[in-house]
C-alpha cells in the first residue's frame, strides 16, 4: 500500500515527541472516527475537538471532505483512490501526532485492511479507532447531504454502504452508537 519514493532520506528534527508532549502537557494520539456517510463522524470529532481545545490541548481534526479540496483533490471514489487516500491521510495524520497532536481524522474508511494500515503507522496505544456505529437504514434517513438518495437512484457508484462494501471494525477501542446515545454521551465515553 505505501509507497516509496526514491533517492530520499527521512531528517529526524531536533526537538523530539516527548519534548514536544512535554511542552503541550499531554501525550499525542490519532483518534480514527471510521462509520457510514451520515453517522456522524464528523459532528463527533468537531465536538470533542472543541472540548479538548478547552482544555488547552493541541488538537486538530482532519476531515475527508476537507482533504478532498486540496490535498486528495485529484482522487475519485473507486477502490484504488479510496486507498490512495487514506494512504496519505494516514501519512499527513502520523505528522501532526509527531508534532505532538491530538489528531482527529474522519473517513469513512470503509476496510479493516486500510485501518488497520494506518494503525500501524502508530506507535502501540497512540492510535484510537473510533467506529461511529449507525445502521444504514438511520443513515439513509439523516441523509444530510443527499448522497444515499443519489446512489439509491444509482446517480452515484461504490457508494459505501449501498453498492460498496463497509466493514464493521472488529476490534475498535470504541463504538459509540449515535442512535442510542447523544453526542455528549459519546464524547463521555470518549478519552
Amino acid at each position: 500500500m505505501d509507497k516509496m519514493s526514491e533517492n530520499v532520506v527521512w531528517y529526524p528534527g531536533k526537538v523530539s515527541l516527548e519534548e514536544r508532549e512535554n511542552r503541550n502537557g499531554h501525550g499525542a494520539a490519532c483518534y480514527w472516527f471510521t462509520g457510514l456517510s451520515g453517522a456522524g463522524k464528523s459532528t463527533l470529532a468537531r465536538t470533542f475537538e472543541k472540548k479538548l481545545f478547552d482544555e488547552g490541548r493541541q488538537v486538530f481534526v482532519i476531515d475527508g471532505d476537507n482533504v478532498r479540496h486540496g490535498l486528495n483533490g485529484d482522487l475519485g471514489f473507486s477502490a484504488e483512490d479510496r486507498e490512495e487516500n487514506i494512504r496519505r491521510v494516514g501519512h499527513m495524520a502520523r505528522l501532526m501526532f509527531d508534532a505532538g497532536f491530538i489528531v482527529l481524522c474522519c473517513f469513512i474508511s470503509p476496510t479493516r485492511a486500510l485501518r488497520e494500515h494506518v494503525r500501524g503507522l502508530f506507535p502501540q496505544g497512540r492510535f484510537n479507532e473510533v467506529h461511529v456505529n449507525c445502521s444504514l437504514e438511520e443513515c439513509i434517513r439523516r441523509d444530510p447531504k443527499g448522497l444515499y438518495k443519489k446512489a439509491i437512484a444509482g446517480e452515484i457508484p461504490d457508494f459505501t454502504g449501498i453498492s460498496a462494501v463497509y466493514e464493521e471494525p472488529d476490534g475498535a477501542e470504541y463504538v459509540l452508537d449515535t442512535a442510542k446515545l447523544s453526542v455528549e454521551e459519546c464524547l463521555n465515553r470518549l478519552k
